[in-house]
Order: structure tokens, then sequence, then C-alpha cells
């Protein structure tokens, strides 16, 4: 569960005692006097006391919030971003909800990337979905990997359409499938068939497939499908053989199961831990 006061001790224990000083009376007024206009300089201001070039040693706490930072390799000004919207929303989620939006359609690059990382850490994140689901239609790459990748966003609040948006848009623009979180839970028959439909397409074309696009297809193995796990097993591309020897084994198929049973090397590797979805792009 992030907490407030993790981000504010992040914030007290690495930023600059004037800066922390001033963005806290900022939050104290903001709370006591609401408004938009004074929210918005406050915002805009923060790139001047925050410093961006310090790496924070976020292990020295040991919080869900600074965990989540370090593995984003926040800087102080991204998580003052957060904090001083994630406090306005906490005094008055109901006025600050529309104005914090107002803010993230004009934001920079940098803004945005920052918003997306960590809106799962502000109050009511479901309230910008829109915002997130709108990041999918980008060019930019870092705009669209601050919402998919290693991101619990997704999974928690996109529904099965802007899953499987975010999903395959991933391996059209070749991003790291393995950084996507919740795979196997988001996992759906239609998304299952886009990629049996991608994979035909891939393959009339001579081109390869990201080992792990066919992780979802597991618990949906339809007849059609396991003429594709058939082709993956039988290729003359070991990996392609791995991708299709785990999709099966953790299928729960009988057909499937017995598919694998025709590789046994494969089968054996599985169950002894050598191959799995983790690791397949090293074997």
């Amino acid at each position: 569960m992030h907490n407030q006061k993790d981000i504010q001790d992040i914030l007290i224990q690495f930023g600059t005692p004037e800066s922390v000083s001033w963005l806290k009376g900022k939050i104290e007024k903001l709370a006591g006097d609401k408004s938009s206009k004074d929210l918005f300089m406050t915002y805009s201001l923060l790139n001047v006391k925050f410093d961006t070039t310090n790496l924070i040693p976020f292990k020295k706490l040991d919080t869900e919030s600074a965990s989540y930072f370090s593995a984003h390799r926040a800087n102080m000004l991204q998580v003052a971003r957060i904090y001083l919207l994630s406090e306005v929303l906490g005094h008055d989620e109901e006025y600050y909800t529309p104005k914090v939006a107002n803010i993230i359609q004009v934001a920079d690059t940098s803004e945005l990337e920052t918003f997306l990382k960590y809106l799962i850490l502000l109050p009511n994140p479901e309230a910008y979905k829109q915002t997130a689901v709108e990041a999918l239609r980008t060019n930019i790459a870092t705009i669209f990997d601050s919402i998919s990748l290693n991101n619990p966003y997704p999974a928690k609040y996109f529904n099965d359409q802007q899953w499987n948006q975010m999903f395959l848009k991933a391996a059209f623009m070749e991003r790291d499938l393995s950084q996507i979180e919740s795979v196997d839970e988001r996992a759906n028959a239609d998304l299952t068939r886009i990629i049996s439909d991608y994979a035909h397409e891939r393959w009339a074309a001579g081109r390869k497939i990201d080992p792990l696009f066919w992780r979802p297809v597991s618990k949906f193995l339809n007849d059609e499908l396991l003429k594709d796990m058939k082709t993956l097993l039988n290729s003359d591309d070991a990996t392609e053989n791995n991708s299709g020897a785990l999709c099966c084994y953790y299928s729960e198929n009988d057909k499937a199961l017995a598919l694998l049973n025709s590789k046994p090397e494969l089968k054996h590797k599985i169950a002894e831990g050598h191959i799995t979805w983790n690791t397949i792009k090293q074997q």
C-alpha cells in the first residue's frame, strides 16, 4: 500500500530543506485557499526548486513507495511532482481532480512521462484512466513505455480491449514484453485470437516473432492455436520451440500436453526450471 507519508519522507531525507519547506508551505496554502492558478504556478516552479540530476539512494528507505520510485530511477523533481498532486488531491479530491487533469493536458513530454509512470501512487488513480488510455495512441516510445512497462496501472484499471491494444502495440513497437505486468492474469480469448492472426502474417512475411508474444495464449488453446503450437514445436528456431513448449506446459489442455509429450527434452527442461518465460530469451 502506497503511503503519502512515505513520499514525504523521501522529500525530507533527500531534498534540500529550503525546497521542501517551500513546497509544504505551498501545499498548506492550496489546502486552505483552493486555487487552480496557484496549483499551476506551484507545479510549474517545481523544476526550479528540485534537482533532476542526482540519483536518490532509495534503498535506505524500506517502503513500497520507495521501491516503486527506485525501480523507475526517479529523481527529486519527479517525486516532488507526484507529492504535490497527491497532497492536493488528498485535501480536496472533488475540487482538484479536474485541475490536475488540466495540468496533464498541457504537460510536456517529461511531465507526462512522470504522471503516467507514477499514476498508481495518486489517490483514486482510476479518475485519470482516459489519460492513460490516450497514451497508448502515441508514437513517442518513452511516453508509451511510461504507461505500459513496469507499471501496474494497466493490469488494474484497463478493460480487455484497452489491455489488448496496449499489449499488441508493445509488440508492434518492439518494446520489451517481459516488462509488461500481469500478462498471465490479463490474458483473454480475444487477445489470443489476434496473436494467432498476427503470427500468421509475420510467418507469411518470413519475419520473426518475439517469443514472449505467445505467453497469453496458454489458457486458450483451441484447435487452431494447437496448429500454431505444432508449428512452434517443429520450428528450426530453438526459441520458437521453447515458446510452444511453455504454452503447452501451462495450458491444462490435454491435446496440448499430448503434443508436448512428443518433445520430452523440452518438457523436462521446463519441469526442472531451465526454460521459463523469464529466461526464454537467454536460452
